[in-house]
């Protein structure tokens, strides 16, 4: 693996479904996603733990790991856990969750596991998140992987600015930032910050772009209407310069989630998304 290897998160390959979807269960099956992956290009891939499920059902973990080294993939990422910071039945089934990541990040060599903010932006307490995010952070170190934390314009960690406040209370290493490119510029988050961001707190970059309005709500314009790189309107070459002063070095996530995308056969999928981003990074 390399610098500027680039990683399809999990929604680049996963066909007809969406976040804002009840089932959001890939209806392609695992070989499919991963070998379109592979054949595209990309050498790291991410899998929701819903369909990581269904993998495993079909041919272990064992056999998931061999899937990944057969199409050259070596960075894994997995999502997503929500609710980590609550208590009562949500946090029961936060914690199955929990350990249900954990085990597959260490079976299969992960190299991310991504979790979530509250996206009902309820009131919340910095110190009493930051000792939660911290125990997972210990717990996800001692798997071999690092935790990500999403910031989201729409949670109660609006910006890359409330994301870093978080982790930098926290305090340990193994925990950091998801810095998708659509969160810091829906947030309207100058380039130019993203170059002061430590680059050890950086755990993944996602890219993406989108038109300059907003169309519906931001979740609505976030799942349906993003757009390949360079089709949009972010200024993507300036948001890679940032991240590389400040130290990232990849790999890079491509996250496209759309109507349009969802639409396409996977291997057109991938190819679109993978040859976007690499002329991006160029």
């Amino acid at each position: 693996m390399s610098a500027d290897d680039l990683l399809a998160t999990c929604w680049t390959t996963a066909g007809d479904t969406a976040p804002d979807q009840d089932d959001q269960r890939s209806p392609l099956n695992l070989r499919e996603r991963v070998e379109a992956a592979g054949d595209a290009g990309f050498k790291g891939f991410g899998l929701l733990y819903a369909d990581l499920v269904e993998a495993e059902r079909e041919y272990g973990l064992a056999g998931i790991r061999s899937l990944f080294a057969d199409n050259g993939i070596g960075h894994i990422e997995l999502e997503l856990l929500t609710d980590w910071w609550t208590e009562g039945p949500r946090r029961t089934a936060s914690d199955a969750l929990r350990t249900g990541l954990l085990r597959a990040a260490e079976a299969l060599g992960a190299r991310t596991l991504k979790i979530a903010p509250d996206v009902a932006d309820e009131p919340w307490d910095l110190g009493a998140w930051a000792k939660d995010f911290a125990t997972l952070a210990a717990q996800t170190e001692g798997v071999g992987a690092r935790l990500g934390i999403e910031f989201l314009p729409w949670s109660n960690l609006k910006t890359v600015h409330d994301g870093l406040r978080l982790v930098e209370a926290a305090g340990h290493p193994a925990g950091g930032l998801i810095i998708d490119v659509w969160h810091t510029e829906r947030a309207h988050t100058p380039p130019a910050d993203l170059a002061d961001v430590p680059g050890s707190r950086i755990v993944g970059v996602e890219l993406n772009d989108a038109d300059s309005q907003v169309v519906g709500t931001l979740f609505e314009d976030t799942v349906r209407r993003r757009r390949l790189c360079g089709e949009g309107s972010f200024d993507l070459p300036g948001i890679v310069s940032a991240l590389r002063t400040a130290g990232f070095s990849g790999p890079w996530g491509v996250e496209i989630l759309s109507d349009t995308h969802r639409a396409l056969p996977v291997r057109e999928a991938a190819t679109a998304a993978y040859r976007s981003a690499a002329t991006l990074l160029k």
